[in-house]
């Protein structure tokens, strides 16, 4: 199933978690926090807000309906913001409400073919990593050190199996079937800390933290390019 075009279709309804800043969440993103087992407004504050400056260069990848851009574009009044997703998000995020500030790429594979290199201070995304296989996982992390400044930050949720086993798949969401299961044939591949640690190292990049430990069923992997 996380093949590139399932990526391309499943998500083509656009996924929208609500305002991630909101100190009382929302319906969806009360549901989505109490299967990850952590707030987003934590998450915001602690694994992209120390990133961020007011003129800071951001990629986000797997945009949707554009939860954490909005969020990010509150802190980089003097900055940019570029989203790359399979699906044309423009029309969910409305860059030209934004004076420049935001540009969404519409791509079909994960090269970042069109973007310039050693642009951009960080990299983020949520909710993505944890659908791919480890080899894309690989070649999204190879392929985007070209557009990174040196010194560039990344930051990542990932599905951790290790941590989901100890959270509770079905308080995590996540079918227990899948124990038993290929990853070609699951929405969650499997994964940990030690195997994204080892993934990064081989796509280039020094591994700060394998896990900020803001999540109870998930990791958010912090990364710097050299």
């Amino acid at each position: 199933m996380p093949t590139l075009n399932w990526l391309k279709s499943e998500f083509g309804y656009g996924y929208d978690s609500g305002n991630v800043l909101s100190i009382i969440p929302g319906r969806v993103r009360f549901s989505e926090e109490r299967r990850s087992g952590g707030s987003y407004r934590r998450v915001f504050k602690n694994a992209v807000l120390p990133y961020l400056r007011p003129d800071s260069r951001v990629l986000e990848l797997g945009p949707g309906k554009g939860s954490w851009s909005r969020a990010i574009l509150k802190f980089i009044p003097q900055g940019e913001l570029h989203t790359v997703d399979f699906q044309d998000v423009s029309a969910w995020l409305n860059p030209e409400s934004f004076s420049g500030r935001l540009t969404c790429h519409q791509v079909h594979d994960n090269t970042f073919a069109g973007l310039p290199d050693d642009y951009f201070d960080f990299f983020w995304s949520f909710g993505v990593l944890c659908h791919n296989e480890g080899a894309s996982i690989l070649n999204i992390l190879k392929h985007v050190r070209r557009v990174l400044k040196p010194g560039a930050r990344s930051v990542h949720q990932y599905g951790d199996w290790d941590k989901l086993n100890q959270f509770g798949w079905g308080k995590g969401g996540v079918p227990q079937e899948f124990k038993h299961q290929k990853d070609q044939d699951i929405w969650w591949p499997r994964n940990s800390q030690e195997v994204m640690t080892n993934i990064a190292t081989e796509a280039g990049w020094q591994v700060e933290q394998a896990d900020l430990d803001l999540l109870r069923r998930d990791s958010i992997i912090l990364l710097r390019k050299a």
